[in-house]
């Protein structure tokens, strides 16, 4: 039998830890006794610099039940470098990895599917969801509008996909291999190709707390995913730049017409629009090329992307 692992990362999730480890504890119990999975799999809570107790929840779970898995990061590095902590820690131990959110929106009913299409031979497993009814219009509007335009950008992701997902550990070293400090894993776990299958699911309201992700957060992650996989935005400037130069130059033979045959015309509002146009869309093209320059910089200087502080492990 093959040992899993689940590797949920958790930041403040002091409200949903009780439920969601108790949920799981079940669900793992179930396969084993099933004989899926062997009694060596676990699972394992990653916590991203918590500032309320969700440490001191994950070691008193793991003191009352070896199968609950503490990794304790020195300092908060974010949910996809405290994902990938998990992720690399599992592959030392497992032989497949199962990534989920700590807040209970991923159906984890839909567990023992993936463990079945893993047992099949998939190395990949992608959860997706079935639906969106739970999200907001808005909330709605502009994820489809996400993946869209990450598709448009040349990135290869997962329509409906988050990060519910399984890796094979030949996945897992795979994925080992990718040494960017800018992590964006939907994008990066498609790359890495070998079998691949999907399993659907219904995603739930989240169980308590606060969501991890508000407008702001989503936007950046959004921006990151862009400027991870494509240069296309740095083209689409390029293009622009062309496009403008094109027009000024059809304005400035249409001016001279009008000097030739001598109309009077103010061009104030030319003026003002062609400023205005001109220095916005100036603004526009320095932040993205900085965008891109930023994230050379930390690549370059190739920062560890988590230092791991403590481990609770018992086998």
């Amino acid at each position: 039998m093959k040992t899993v692992w689940l590797v949920i990362p958790c930041y403040n999730e002091k409200e949903v830890l009780p439920e969601t480890s108790k949920q799981l504890k079940q669900i793992m119990q179930d396969l084993i006794k099933k004989e899926k999975i062997s009694s060596e799999s676990r699972v394992a809570f990653v916590n991203d610099g918590s500032k309320d107790t969700t440490w001191n929840i994950i070691s008193q779970l793991h003191e009352e039940d070896p199968i609950f898995v503490g990794i304790n990061l020195a300092h908060n590095k974010g949910h996809q470098n405290a994902l990938f902590a998990g992720l690399m820690t599992a592959k030392e131990y497992a032989d497949a990895a199962i990534s989920l959110d700590a807040d209970l929106q991923d159906d984890v009913g839909a567990i023992e599917e993936f463990i079945d299409k893993f047992n099949e031979g998939k190395d990949i497993v992608y959860g997706v969801r079935s639906a969106r009814t739970t999200d907001t219009k808005f909330k709605r509007g502009t994820a489809h509008a996400f993946y869209k335009l990450m598709k448009m950008m040349g990135a290869d992701t997962i329509e409906d996909h988050a990060d519910y997902r399984l890796m094979s550990k030949r996945a897992l070293d795979a994925l080992s291999e990718y040494e960017e400090v800018n992590l964006f894993l939907r994008g990066m776990v498609p790359m890495i190709g070998f079998e691949t299958d999907v399993v659907y699911y219904q995603r739930h309201e989240r169980f308590a707390g606060e969501s991890k992700y508000p407008l702001g957060k989503m936007l950046s992650f959004a921006v990151e995913g862009i400027t991870s996989f494509s240069t296309k935005p740095i083209r689409m400037i390029t293009g622009l730049g062309f496009f403008i130069f094109s027009v000024s130059i059809a304005l400035l033979i249409y001016f001279l017409i009008v000097w030739a045959l001598g109309y009077t015309v103010t061009g104030w509002t030319t003026i003002v629009i062609s400023v205005w146009g001109i220095g916005g869309l100036q603004l526009l093209a320095l932040g993205v090329i900085g965008e891109y320059i930023g994230k050379t910089y930390l690549e370059v200087k190739k920062r560890p992307r988590y230092k791991i502080e403590s481990i609770l492990y018992t086998k």
